[in-house]
C-alpha cells in the first residue's frame, strides 16, 4: 500500500512554530498526519484540532485525547473554533500540498498519469467536479483559470480547443482531457505544463485560493500575540499570496502606515528568506521539492 503522505519539511514546521505544551494549535490540513503527530508529542496539557474535509482522512486520526479531527475545510476554522469555544490559538500549520494519497488514488481523478473520471474533488460531498468545469464553464472562465492558476500563456486557445471537443462530445475521463491538450504544449517540457493545467482545474474544482485567503485572514484573527503562522505552499500563486499576507496584512502586500508613519502590520515576519528542503530530504521525498514554507508571528 501507497504511504498516505510524507509530510514535507516536518522538523522545520515542529522548530518554527515554537510549540507551548500547554497551547492550543491548529493542523488545517490533516492529511495523512505527520505534522499532527510532530505537534502532539510537544504537547502536554495542550489541544491540537486537525482539519481535513477528505473522507479518506478520517482513518489516519490518531486515538489522543488532546487531538479533535473535524471533518471539514480549514475555510470554516472561526466557525469550528467558536463551536469548540476556543477563544485564541498558539499556532497554525497548513500543508497545501496535495498528498500522495491523492495523486495515487487513480479513481480520484487527480493525476494525468492515470485515465480515471475527471473528478479532482477534495471534498467528495462537494458537487463540482473537474468535469463539469471542463464541460460547463464557459470559455472566458477556463481562460481565467488557466492563466491564473495554472500561469499558462496559451490559456486562450487551451480554452478554444476544448469548446470545440465538448461541443461534439462530453470530455469525462483524464486521458481525454489529456489528449485534448498535450499537443498544445511543448514536447520535451510536456509533463510540466500538463502538471500545471491539472493544477489550475484542481484548484478551481476546490476553491483552494478563496479557502487560503479566509485560512488567513481568519487565523490572524485567532492568533493570540507571539502566536505562529506556518504556511507550505508548493506553486508561486499560493506562495505570493502567504508571502504578501505575512508582510502586509492583506493580499496585495501593500502596507498601510499611520498617520506618523508606521508601518501597520499584524506579523513579525520569521522567515525573511523561505525554508526550502534540504538535498538529503529532497532524494528521500522527491514530492517535497518545489515546497516552501514561511513562519510569521502575531504581533
Amino acid at each position: 500500500m501507497t504511504q498516505y503522505h510524507t509530510p514535507a519539511l516536518l522538523q522545520a514546521c515542529i522548530d518554527g512554530l515554537q510549540i507551548n505544551p500547554s497551547g492550543i494549535y491548529v493542523d488545517a490540513t490533516f492529511g495523512g498526519g505527520g505534522h499532527s503527530l510532530a505537534i502532539l508529542k510537544k504537547l502536554g496539557t495542550g489541544r491540537l484540532f486537525g482539519f481535513d474535509q477528505d473522507d479518506d482522512a478520517l482513518e489516519n486520526a490518531p486515538d489522543d485525547e488532546k487531538f479533535t479531527f473535524v471533518h471539514h475545510n480549514f475555510r470554516f476554522l472561526k466557525h469550528f473554533m467558536r463551536f469548540y469555544n476556543v477563544e485564541d490559538l498558539d499556532g497554525i500549520l497548513a500543508d497545501l500540498g496535495v498528498s500522495f494519497h491523492h495523486f495515487d488514488t487513480a479513481e480520484r481523478g487527480f493525476s494525468f498519469r492515470y485515465d480515471a473520471k475527471l473528478d479532482m474533488r477534495m471534498n467528495r460531498r462537494a458537487t463540482l467536479t473537474a468535469e463539469k468545469v471542463i464541460n460547463e464553464y464557459a470559455p472566458e472562465q477556463l481562460m481565467d483559470i488557466f492563466r491564473n492558476y495554472g500561469e499558462l500563456r496559451n490559456a486562450r486557445k487551451l480554452a478554444q480547443v476544448i469548446l470545440e471537443a465538448r461541443n461534439k462530445e462530453r470530455i469525462e475521463l483524464t486521458g481525454q482531457l489529456k489528449e485534448l491538450v498535450a499537443p498544445l504544449f511543448p514536447k520535451k517540457a510536456e509533463n510540466k505544463f500538463l502538471a500545471r493545467f491539472f493544477q489550475a482545474v484542481r484548484i478551481e474544482v476546490n476553491q483552494e485560493i478563496p479557502a487560503l485567503e479566509a485560512l488567513l485572514t481568519d487565523g490572524t484573527q485567532l492568533l493570540k500575540p507571539g502566536g505562529r503562522f506556518a504556511i507550505i505552499t508548493y506553486h508561486s500563486l499560493e506562495d505570493r499570496l502567504v508571502k504578501n499576507y505575512f508582510k502586509s496584512g492583506n493580499m496585495e502586500g501593500e502596507i498601510v502606515k499611520d498617520f506618523y508613519g508606521n508601518p501597520q502590520v499584524p506579523f513579525k515576519v520569521i522567515t525573511r528568506n523561505v525554508i526550502v528542503p534540504d538535498e538529503t530530504e529532497i532524494a528521500n521525498n522527491p514530492r517535497s521539492r518545489s515546497a516552501k514554507l514561511r513562519i510569521a508571528e502575531k504581533k
